[in-house]
């Protein structure tokens, strides 16, 4: 026949418990402080979990993890997954390219605009994203996006237009 566990907790775990149900930023771990806490105050398991909405098993998984980690314990554990397909080396890449001028690197264009900067990367990198998760990037490193505002600037002769200026400066005058 297994032990009876003991659920009753110290000021100072009561405490920490506390603290977590009305302070902790992961929803998750104040559900599960908060099954931590009714439990110190005398409900069964079973009760817990149906009120909760999960299996009795799961009170018991809880209730371990917090006796062996505490706080920390309530929280998800990392899981495994695919890894983020931009990694550091794609942003320093995108830091650099953000950096120096289209014409720079050899496009007829002056501008970036992202769908322009998502294809140099891809280009640069091997390394293909979305649309939307290139979008977050540029959020992430707090980069603007915005559509380009085309003019003929690049395409006319500087001191040509300086002339007609100052000219049609003299024109308004008289």
């Amino acid at each position: 026949m297994p032990k009876k566990i003991n659920y009753t907790l110290t000021t100072e775990s009561l405490g920490l418990i506390e603290q977590a149900i009305k302070n902790h930023e992961d929803l998750r771990v104040r559900h599960r402080a908060t099954l931590i806490r009714l439990l110190h105050l005398g409900q069964k398991p079973a009760e817990i979990a149906k009120l909760l909405a999960i299996q009795p098993s799961q009170v018991y998984y809880w209730h371990k993890r917090w006796r062996e980690e505490g706080i920390d314990g309530l929280a998800d554990k990392l899981r495994a997954g695919r890894p983020k397909a931009a990694d550091a080396q794609y942003r320093q890449i995108l830091e650099e390219t953000m950096a120096k001028e289209p014409t720079e690197l050899g496009y007829a264009f002056n501008v970036w605009d992202a769908k322009r900067l998502m294809a140099h990367l891809e280009q640069a990198t091997g390394i293909r994203v979305t649309e939307r998760t290139f979008l977050n990037i540029l959020a992430e490193q707090d980069y603007v996006y915005r559509r380009p505002k085309h003019t003929l600037d690049p395409l006319q002769d500087k001191a040509v237009k300086a002339r007609a200026e100052a000219t049609l400066e003299e024109l308004k005058k008289s």
